[in-house]
């Protein structure tokens, strides 16, 4: 069974740092591409990041582009977002999502989510 746990979210302040871990399992990590999507209240939700894995390919959305970064630790099973630089409009709840055949920030192209973790940037 694919599960995708994410942890790491919490309070900061503006210009503050988080680390963002999500924990798979039930599947090869680098079989499927990877993506780091978010939903503030009221709004849809929207890509921030994506990986491929097979070639290290990474892409930003424009509004965290230089402020954040994803990463993997294939032998651990786990997808990291350091976000650097925390903004107010930053304020969502953060997802860890997989896709076997897209790479891209478009919702729609992510076959599992995890659960969500609440990052809050006070200013």
């Amino acid at each position: 069974e694919v599960q995708l746990v994410e942890s790491g979210g919490g309070l900061v302040q503006t210009g503050g740092s988080l680390r963002l871990s999500c924990a798979a399992s039930g599947f090869t990590l680098t079989d499927y591409y990877i993506g780091w999507l978010r939903q503030a209240p009221g709004d849809s939700r929207e890509g921030v990041s994506c990986l491929s894995p097979s070639d290290g390919a990474k892409f930003y959305s424009g509004a965290v582009e230089g402020r954040f970064t994803i990463s993997t630790d294939n032998d651990k099973n786990m997808v990291y977002l350091q976000m650097n630089n925390l903004q107010p409009e930053d304020t969502a709840v953060y997802y860890c999502a997989i896709s076997r055949s897209n790479y891209g920030l478009g919702p729609d192209l992510y076959d599992y989510w995890g659960q969500g973790t609440q990052v809050t940037v006070s200013s």
